[in-house]
């Protein structure tokens, strides 16, 4: 699985909850839906707030800190607030474990 870190266990993450995790010095956030696991960054744009503790549902992720909301499949921002999106990540689940891709743009820009 070249180009993909392993971040932990699928049981590691409760349904509609996140965990912060670091992929190539990127603070990432892995989340949990009903239908499988997305990455996102894990500070919000606007002051950094921790996005994998963030509030979960109709796929998106509100930021606990002031409320800016984030689409968990594109990374965009919904509602008003958020000026910009943050960047998602492909998540690949195998034999129990998850795994984190950065493109190499990703890894030069951090």
């Amino acid at each position: 699985m070249s180009g993909f870190e392993r971040v932990g266990r699928v049981e590691d993450i409760p349904s509609l909850e996140g965990r912060a995790v670091t992929v190539a010095g990127r603070r990432i956030a892995v989340i949990r839906l009903a239908s499988g696991f997305v990455a996102i960054d894990g500070a919000c744009p606007h002051r950094g707030g921790p996005l994998a503790d963030g509030i979960v549902g109709d796929s998106c992720v509100t930021c606990p800190l002031h409320g800016w909301r984030f689409d968990l499949r594109t990374g965009a921002p919904v509602g008003g607030g958020a000026a910009s999106g943050v960047r998602t990540y492909e998540v690949l689940e195998r034999d129990g474990e998850l795994y984190v891709s950065v493109p190499a743009e990703g890894i030069e820009a951090a």
